[in-house]
């Protein structure tokens, strides 16, 4: 069945011809909401680990993390190249010769094509994304911005260390460098509405991206956020509420931008709350059936022709 939306692997099919996969790098990075720039806690959601594998801590460097994976991946999912996803905390939250280090070191590993920097809108320099466009004309560069909400009221409120405006002007940097640029969304924050959520999807239309990632909140053992769940202050989105809030997200968003994420992956011994958050795969196809269901797609709403990519 065709998907409604424009995938990661048939954006990179499109693009290269074949299967291409991420990996996921641990660089050992931090983050300014942790080691006290901003604060000591992080975001309410986040925990000490901050979605890290533990590879960098258990002295794995970046070739030697590719390089184990790449063959898993291969016989798994039957990739041909690879994608160097620096993914844990803040990964360009260094000195400009350290980040350029640890980026050709992954793109030194034969068959990685590219790389996706996991980061912060207020954590870019124009020296940093010098770095990156001077990669773009052998290599897929994207760098995916942590935005969660377009609303300060919510950003504040889970203790993000950053407003909107920071974000708008993270991408208006990166623009026109050929970086592709990725905002990551997480729907379900306390204290906001669906419309709330659905004013993200216009705020992130209006931007010009190239892609983005949908993250279900879930409630991680040792975060804030497991605090205010403990006491009833947070309640979990249902997972029919979630496949909806989702779809019409979907609508609003243009046809072309590349949908890298519709949930999260929670590790199942730190996850607390909703327990169907491990349940991925229903939960994608509660998206493509209710999309079906409505006879409605990506960027329905904002002019994008059906089925069109």
């Amino acid at each position: 069945m065709k998907k409604r939306y424009r995938d990661l692997n048939t954006y990179f099919r499109e693009l290269f011809g074949h299967r291409v996969h991420k990996i996921t790098i641990d660089a050992g990075m931090t983050c300014p909401n942790r080691d006290g720039t901003l604060s000591t806690g992080g975001c309410i959601y986040c925990n000490a680990k901050g979605s890290g594998t533990g590879a960098f801590a258990a002295g794995k460097s970046i070739r030697e993390q590719l390089e184990s994976a790449k063959d898993k991946v291969a016989r798994r999912f039957k990739a041909k190249k690879f994608i160097a996803y620096f993914q844990s905390f803040t990964n360009t939250y260094a000195p400009v010769e350290t980040l350029q280090r640890l980026y050709d070191e992954a793109l030194a590993v034969p068959d990685v094509a590219g790389l996706a920097i996991g980061t912060r809108p207020d954590c870019v320099s124009p020296e940093i994304i010098d770095l990156l466009a001077g990669y773009t004309d052998k290599n897929l560069i994207w760098v995916e911005y942590g935005l969660q909400s377009a609303h300060d009221i919510t950003l504040n409120l889970i203790n993000r260390g950053h407003d909107a405006a920071s974000f708008t002007s993270a991408v208006t940097a990166t623009q026109n460098r050929g970086i592709n640029i990725c905002a990551h969304v997480i729907l379900g924050l306390p204290g906001e509405t669906r419309h709330q959520m659905l004013e993200t999807a216009r705020f992130l239309a209006d931007l010009g991206l190239q892609g983005v990632k949908l993250h279900l909140l879930y409630v991680i053992r040792g975060t804030g956020l497991e605090t205010l769940y403990s006491t009833g202050d947070y309640q979990c989105l249902e997972q029919q509420q979630y496949t909806e809030i989702v779809c019409e997200f979907l609508e609003r968003l243009p046809a072309d931008m590349v949908i890298q994420r519709l949930t999260g992956d929670p590790h199942p011994t730190e996850l607390v709350a909703p327990r169907w958050a491990l349940e991925k795969k229903k939960t994608l196809d509660m998206i493509q059936a209710y999309l079906e269901e409505k006879d409605t797609w990506q960027g329905r709403l904002v002019g994008g022709g059906k089925l069109s990519h």
